[in-house]
């Protein structure tokens, strides 16, 4: 369960950060729908490593291979398998870090839950199977635009850097124009050239990732355990270095009154719309018609090129210096994670919501 995401549109993954390969089966696609493999693949390109100078250095190029499920450019119904090969990998690199618990990785909780790990690239936890989302999340994607639903996903912060979404010069059609995914040009170099100012250093830097998902009905999503925001949480949360999600107005509204924030509803244009948005598109874990809105907090990669204090697995206290091939910010490449992650689990729900009866308001 635990390499599984969705219930009817459902991804299972395996592999490790150095093994032979990594890849998934994808259980509950629909038949009969047209997918274009090419756009999967430049999708899966947008998180490879090694595509700028301040993202990993690892070189993959990230071919992904389906093996099943699809003839012909057409979804059979059946899984879909699908693996990418891992090409550029540097074990070595980690050869002197077998035995020590490096800080805020998952190698010593990883060793207490199993009581032995692949220390290689963290092996499973590293976010190298995240590629694996981004082919799940780009099949999605597809499914999706045919409902006339969209997902975009942007930089809205590094460090101290922010953008202002009311800008005059905000333009979600430049966020692939830069190396930090950014909807402003002028920041986006700005963050740029902290990114770099770390990376030299030798550290990192964290930063925040906006969401917008456009055309989803009303209806989706469950009234108690099963909220539509709980489980994009749940999914978004899964990705490495993730700290927090907001929806919708978010801790921002812990300073506001009730009359200040609460979205009226008005009938407009023949539907039942709202005159505000603070609620982000869901009110009671159920999707109300209105644009989902959310925002995500990634922490510093852990992987930093200074000394540091740590123990090893004889609870002896020493000194590292890492080294490898690393990146100063995952912000930017996890901008397509997060768009695969809410996809899957937006057309998860679609799905759902499709063999249940719900009224015509």
């Amino acid at each position: 369960m635990s390499s599984s995401i969705g219930t009817l549109f459902r991804l299972t993954t395996f592999g490790e950060s150095h093994g032979l390969a990594i890849g998934g089966i994808i259980d509950g696609c629909p038949s009969g729908l047209n997918i274009d493999t090419e756009d999967i693949q430049n999708f899966l390109s947008l998180r490879r490593p090694g595509a700028s100078k301040i993202y990993s250095q690892r070189n993959e190029l990230d071919k992904v291979e389906f093996l099943s499920g699809i003839f012909n450019g057409v979804t059979l119904g059946t899984p879909i398998g699908f693996i990418i090969k891992n090409k550029d990998v540097k074990s070595k690199d980690y050869s002197d870090l077998k035995d020590i618990f490096r800080p805020s990785h998952a190698d010593f909780t990883y060793e207490k839950k199993y009581g032995l790990r692949d220390y290689r690239g963290g092996g499973r936890s590293s976010a190298r199977e995240t590629a694996n989302w981004v082919v799940g999340g780009a099949i999605a994607l597809q499914i999706l635009s045919q409902k006339n639903i969209r997902i975009t996903s942007y930089v809205d912060s590094i460090g101290p850097i922010c953008i202002n979404p009311d800008s005059s010069d905000f333009n979600l059609n430049i966020i692939y124009d830069n190396d930090i995914r950014c909807p402003i040009a002028s920041k986006a170099e700005e963050m740029k050239r902290l990114v770099s100012i770390c990376q030299k250093n030798g550290d990192t830097i964290g930063g925040s990732i906006s969401t917008i998902v456009t055309g989803v009905p009303a209806g989706l999503g469950e009234p108690v355990f099963h909220k539509l925001h709980a489980a994009i949480s749940g999914a978004i949360m899964s990705i490495n270095g993730c700290k927090g999600i907001e929806f919708g107005a978010g801790f921002d509204l812990t300073r506001k009154q009730g009359s200040e924030v609460n979205d009226c509803f008005v009938f407009k244009s023949g539907r039942v719309t709202t005159k505000t948005n603070y609620s982000g598109g869901i009110l009671g874990g159920i999707s109300n018609g209105q644009d989902i809105f959310f925002r995500t907090a990634f922490k510093p990669v852990s992987t930093i090129l200074k000394k540091q204090s740590t123990i090893n697995s004889d609870m002896q206290e020493i000194t590292i210096s890492p080294s490898g091939r690393h990146d100063p910010c995952v912000v930017p490449r996890a901008v397509p994670i997060v768009d695969s992650l809410t996809a899957m689990t937006i057309l998860d729900y679609y799905l759902l919501n499709k063999t249940k009866k719900t009224s015509n308001i």
